[in-house]
């Protein structure tokens, strides 16, 4: 029996950990075999390319070079981790997938879409997520948050107009998708929003 594939999508400090954390418990406490995994990482190889990715000190990476090594780095994760696992049954949860590349190479970095959609389709054939999961938040608050946390990456480096570019661009995604996106509210009470999400997931176990 094929697994579910679920995304976790949203900009920086929309709260993904924390939430992810929360639907790993809630599959555990369901009885249902997954896999956690992330973009772009995931395989030890696909590691590397995150860190050459996120590094700050790259500042003179060209938007092409960077769409080229999520791909490079998602045909890894895909060909050693996702499909193994899907195929066993397994569902799999990940943090970030191609709608990110669409949301920050596209939208944030004005790659046109069409380029994105041919690696998309060469890479992973017709695999798309069952379901996609976006937390949304203002840019000014999510970026307060993330500045809270740690310190910056190479991506958490931009100007604002870059993360709102990559915010309308997600929620238009959404909006072209709504059969398989689901966006929550994620500037809400942390208790609003994981009931929120409960409440997705119940839906897909139930469907």
């Amino acid at each position: 029996m094929q697994g579910k594939f679920l995304t976790i999508e949203g900009a920086e400090g929309v709260g993904k950990t924390t939430n992810i954390d929360f639907i790993r418990q809630y599959l555990t406490s369901a009885g249902i075999d997954f896999i956690a995994t992330r973009e772009p990482g995931g395989t030890p190889l696909a590691e590397k390319i995150r860190e050459l990715l996120l590094d700050a000190k790259q500042t003179a990476v060209s938007a092409d070079t960077e769409l080229l090594m999520m791909f490079a780095a998602r045909a890894q994760h895909l060909a050693e981790k996702i499909l193994p696992a899907l195929e066993k049954g397994q569902w799999v949860i990940c943090d970030r997938f191609t709608d990110a590349t669409y949301a920050y190479q596209g939208g944030g970095r004005g790659i046109d879409t069409q380029r994105i959609a041919q690696l998309e389709t060469w890479v992973q054939g017709s695999l798309r997520p069952d379901l996609t999961l976006l937390l949304d938040v203002p840019v000014e608050l999510g970026l307060e948050r993330a500045g809270n946390r740690s310190e910056p990456d190479r991506f958490e480096r931009e100007k604002i107009d870059f993360f709102q570019r990559v915010r309308a661009c997600y929620l238009e995604r959404a909006a072209q998708e709504p059969q398989r996106f689901r966006v929550v509210d994620a500037a809400r009470d942390l208790i609003e929003v994981q009931a929120r999400i409960k409440q997705v997931l119940d839906e897909v176990i139930g469907a």
